[in-house]
Parts: C-alpha cells; structure tokens; sequence
C-alpha cells in the first residue's frame, strides 16, 4: 500500500502553528476553525508517525521532528517562491517576493536600496526585518528569508557571503571635547568612559578586535542595542563611543557630536549580504543580490 503524502495545504498549516506558537493564532491567520487546524496536523503526524509538538504547561514546542519538517517545509517554499516568479518571468512580469533580514546598523541605508529596487519592480512584495545580530542570525539558521545583510557574519553556519559596502566605525564625542579638531592616540583616550554597542552585535565584535590587536583597554561605562541611544548619551557628555558611520546620519555636528581624528581610525569591516550555501535564490533576491554587488562595484 503507498505510503500517504503530506500536502501543501497541511504543510502551511503546520507551518503557520509553529511561526505562531499557536493552535488558535494560526486558526486565526490562516482563516479556519481550530479543530480544522488540528485535524491537519493530526494527519501529518499519522503519516509520519511521529509527534511534531509538545505541550508544557500553555506552551507548545517543536519536537525533533518538528523542526525537521519546518526546514523541510522553509525549503519547499524556497523552491515555489523561486518557480512562481520564474512563471512570472516567462510571462513578461517582474512578480514575486522578496525577503530580507538585516542588522540595526544597516537600516540607516539598505532600506534606501529597497526603495530604489521597489520602483523599478513595483509587483514585488517586500517583507523587510530589522533586529540585533543574535536574532538575524538565528533567523539565518533557521533560513527564515533570502538575504541578510550585517557586518560580522556567523562563522559556524554554512554561507555565501559577498562584502557589497564599506562599514566605518568612528569615535565619537560630543561637541566641544578637548580632543575635537586634533589628532590624538588612542592611548591619549583610554581613562574616558566609552558607551558602546551590548555584547554580541558586529559593531562589539570590531572594537574588541582593535582592543585585542592594540592592547588597549578602555572604560566601558554603558552597553546599550540602541545606536540612537548611545549618539544621545555621549551628545549629552556622558562618555565616548566608537560607531559605524552609518548611524551618525548626514550632519552629526548639528546632533552635538564631533568625529575625532584618532589614529588608526576610521575602523573598517565590510558590510556582507549573506546567505545559506544551499539556499534557493528566487529570481527577486537574485535581482537586489545583483543590485547590492553592482554598487560594490561602483
């Protein structure tokens, strides 16, 4: 007797459950009952004969094999994503999606880059996500969209990654410092208190590869995720920090920061589009992949 297949339908609404945590949100979002919801479920696991949730307490989480299915089931919409707009294609139209993930730093000039590639592709849907490294990364793992872009990519998953932009990172100070409008060490710095980005994001891991490279330690006073927080704080005179450029916007000056001339600075770390080695690109990621590495080119 044929063992019985999964369907699309069954996988989208396993799919749906496990994005959602929830029986009852992805009855919600994917327009059926509950019970509707939980039958298809219930067929999956007949047909495969394991479970793909556990119950603690009001939660649910993916048993091993329900995280198989969801890579399984992220890969599958690679793979349709990627045939519908190469229908699309044939047909003269430039439809489909595309899904992009990238670090905080980067959303002072990549969401420009998507305006320009939405004009010029207007029936391309866009889902754009904005978080701190640890959870683009995690969403990178978990092959969640089609391009990343961060500085500092993972160094224990499989990827591609394609530097397309210089990264600079600056010390800042706030107007009116006693080293604004010189050139100094960065010894002449070091007993100042430094406000910098939380452990973990790319912008940390380049200023603790200068410390490393230097031997020199600073005054780490504060640690925020907040690049808008930090330019506040040292604007105020609370302390130094060293930024990417990016987030200092076009006229620091007028926000009462001065960019000091320190040597060996500016720092620099390429930004990287990045994704999985064995992803499918759909021909949308394909065209902005290709727009990211023309401006490096430029």
């Amino acid at each position: 007797m044929p063992r019985r297949r999964i369907t699309f339908r069954q996988l989208e609404t396993f799919a749906a459950v496990a994005r959602l945590n929830s029986f009852t949100k992805a009855a919600d979002f994917l327009h059926l009952t509950q019970p509707a919801v939980s039958i298809q479920i219930k067929q999956i696991v007949d047909t495969i004969g394991l479970p793909l949730f556990e119950q603690s307490g009001r939660d649910i989480a993916l048993t091993v094999a329900g995280e198989e299915l969801l890579k399984t089931a992220r890969s599958l919409d690679d793979v349709w994503n990627r045939f519908e707009s190469a229908i699309d294609e044939l047909k003269g139209m430039k439809r489909g999606k595309l899904r992009v993930a990238l670090v905080t730093t980067a959303k002072y000039f990549l969401p420009r880059m998507l305006g320009a590639f939405c004009q010029r592709y207007p029936d391309i849907d866009i889902e754009l996500e904005i978080a701190n490294r640890e959870k683009i990364v995690d969403r990178l793992r978990n092959n969640q969209d089609d391009l990343y872009v961060m500085s500092y990519p993972p160094e224990d998953l499989d990827i591609v990654r394609l530097p397309f932009l210089d990264n600079e990172y600056v010390v800042i100070a706030p107007a009116g410092h006693w080293a604004a409008g010189k050139q100094v060490a960065m010894a002449a710095l070091a007993n100042e208190p430094f406000i910098l980005r939380e452990q973990g994001s790319g912008s940390r891991h380049v200023i603790e590869q200068y410390l490393r490279d230097s031997k020199l330690p600073l005054k780490v006073r504060l640690s925020l995720a907040s690049n808008e927080a930090i330019r506040d704080l040292v604007a105020s005179g609370m302390g130094l920090s060293i930024l990417s450029r990016h987030a200092l916007g076009h006229d620091p000056e007028r926000d009462g920061l001065a960019i000091l001339d320190v040597e060996g600075f500016p720092l620099k770390q390429a930004w990287n589009v990045v994704h999985l080695s064995g992803k499918i690109l759909s021909l949308p990621a394909q065209a902005f992949l290709d727009e990211l590495l023309g401006e490096a080119s430029r």
